[in-house]
């Protein structure tokens, strides 16, 4: 623009100058010259330019009101500091001797400039963010609310035995559960009722310090999860519905076990003392006598750390990965199956989440791992080198991890086997729903987490462990629609499974407290009517 316009100047002035030397003045020419420059500046003044062309600068627009420093705002498309150089100035303020360098005074130098401008600069506004939409509580939550714990639990059992049917939630996939209303419910009446005190007795590193890295990560996510996202905690224990023991059984190991003593009753001797002081110091324990005391503990040796206290281990909920009927600790419809999920970053859980289509599964079923336990050992000798279908291995060779690796393998596995390992749990039940894989699970006496809520049929195949060596006639009879209907339910049941940063409805974390909620309903004796 300002290229055209010194064209059209440059025009006329050498005309000018051409016909003023010439003695002769072509009037015509002149007045063909100026409107040829007029209709320009009127095309580039209404089309182009957001300012008239003829000052060749923005003119400053005074705003309407005073700015709080009793300074006069710039409003207009530019920068504040650019429209700052075209503020109108008031000569007659200026006197003879301001000036605008002082005489005599030497120029700053050409670092300081700089120094003093970067001090000048502003810094960036921050985002202003809209507040929240204010909640709006129902007539419904207040009442609910008002009701002293064990009635609102009766309250909620009674809701939940007379549910109606929902067929249109979006956020539930009816085939994954057994019964979609009734978990849908239970899960809202959770949200509304639920109140967990923690108690803030135990010191770390035993204590609310939660382990987030490594196989036995959930007891550390859900523990760092409750006390951060207080949603469902409450100060005052004479409103809570449960209490939480918020200790680690992975730091408890870590503190407490001589390694290679193989002697874990110093460590059950521990929880047995702290559980009598929390009896000694409050009234919550003795009055239920731990029946609405819960603990989470994903450690293998998480059952046997409890045996030193009678009440800890008949009564209490124990959240535990070691599900395992078959030794007398883990009772089924009281206590709760905890996923056992390995967090390789835990600043980024999810990472490598997701998988491949069915059309690009080349591998019928895979494994590979370590070879302990009772399973491990005999699925490899069945199934090791045997057939290209079945993919068994001990730790993942390093010839076949060049060309692919684990992860990889379960992308590209139809099937992941999930044998037991020293106990019954496995964090490639898991992994299998991270990478979108149907799950084996080959663990006798196990109870799969979230069983009370999800028909595991519908996402997973369950094979006994004598049936090891029919595995792979028990895969291919599967038919491919049964097949696909089984992988596509993998993909919805993988949110139920995630450790997501800052938890989300229905997440794992969510999953988990829900199940906690469900056994301490199914305590409750309704009255007789």
């Amino acid at each position: 623009m300002g290229n055209l316009l010194q064209i059209i100047y440059g025009a006329l002035v050498k005309e000018l100058r051409r016909q003023w030397l010439g003695n002769r003045i072509d009037w015509r020419k002149l007045i063909f010259f100026v409107a040829i420059m007029t209709t320009a500046g009127a095309v580039l003044q209404i089309f182009i330019l957001p300012y008239p062309v003829w000052f060749l600068v923005p003119p400053a627009t005074i705003s309407s009101y005073e700015a709080s420093n009793n300074t006069t705002g710039v409003q207009g498309n530019l920068p504040v500091e650019r429209a700052e150089l075209f503020q109108p100035v008031d000569v007659s303020s200026l006197t003879n001797t301001t000036k605008v360098v002082e005489e005599g005074k030497p120029r700053a130098s050409r670092r300081r400039r700089r120094r003093r401008r970067v001090k000048t600069k502003q810094k960036p506004e921050e985002p202003i963010f809209p507040p929240p939409p204010p909640r709006v509580v129902t007539v419904w939550q207040r009442y609910v609310w008002s009701l002293p714990p064990h009635e609102a639990l009766i309250y909620a059992k009674k809701e939940i035995e007379n549910v109606s049917e929902v067929t249109d939630d979006p956020d539930l996939y009816a085939p994954l559960f057994r019964n979609v209303s009734i978990f849908r419910r239970s899960y809202e009446l959770m949200e509304n009722i639920l109140k967990v005190y923690i108690y803030p007795d135990g010191e770390r590193p035993i204590f609310h310090e939660p382990h987030l890295q490594g196989i036995y990560a959930s007891e550390g996510w859900f523990m760092r999860t409750i006390e951060d996202y207080r949603q469902f905690v409450t100060r005052d224990p004479k409103k809570a519905h449960l209490f939480y023991l918020p200790y680690s059984a992975r730091q408890l190991e870590l503190a407490l076990y001589v390694p290679d003593s193989h002697n874990i009753k110093p460590l059950s001797i521990f929880l047995r003392d702290y559980v009598n002081m929390l009896a000694a110091k409050y009234p919550f324990w003795n009055r239920t006598h731990g029946a609405d005391h819960f603990l989470v503990a994903c450690h293998d040796w998480g059952p046997y750390t409890l045996t030193e206290h009678e009440e800890l281990v008949k009564n209490t909920i124990k959240a535990l990965c070691n599900a395992d009927t078959s030794e007398g600790i883990f009772v089924a419809g009281k206590d709760v199956s905890l996923p056992e999920t390995t967090i390789r970053n835990p600043k980024r859980p999810l990472r490598d989440v997701g998988g491949k289509r069915v059309s690009q599964r080349p591998i019928l079923a895979f494994f590979a791992g370590n070879m302990h336990g009772r399973v491990r050992p005999t699925l490899l000798k069945v199934w090791g080198d045997k057939d290209d279908d079945m993919r068994i291995y001990g730790p993942l060779p390093v010839r076949v991890s060049r060309k692919m690796t684990y992860a990889q393998h379960m992308k590209s596995s139809r099937f992941c086997i999930c044998p037991m390992g020293y106990e019954v749990n496995s964090p490639r039940i898991v992994e299998a729903f991270f990478y979108e894989c149907v799950p084996v699970i080959v663990a006798d006496n196990f109870v799969l987490p979230f069983s009370e809520v999800f028909d595991w049929s519908a996402f997973s195949v369950v094979v006994s462990e004598k049936d090891i060596p029919k595995l792979k006639d028990i895969l291919t009879a599967i038919p491919l629609k049964r097949y696909l209907s089984m992988q596509t339910n993998v993909k919805m049941v993988q949110k139920h499974f995630l450790w997501n940063p800052r938890p989300i409805r229905y997440d794992v974390f969510h999953m988990i407290l829900h199940s906690i909620w469900y056994s301490r309903l199914n305590q409750i004796q309704l009255p007789q009517q």
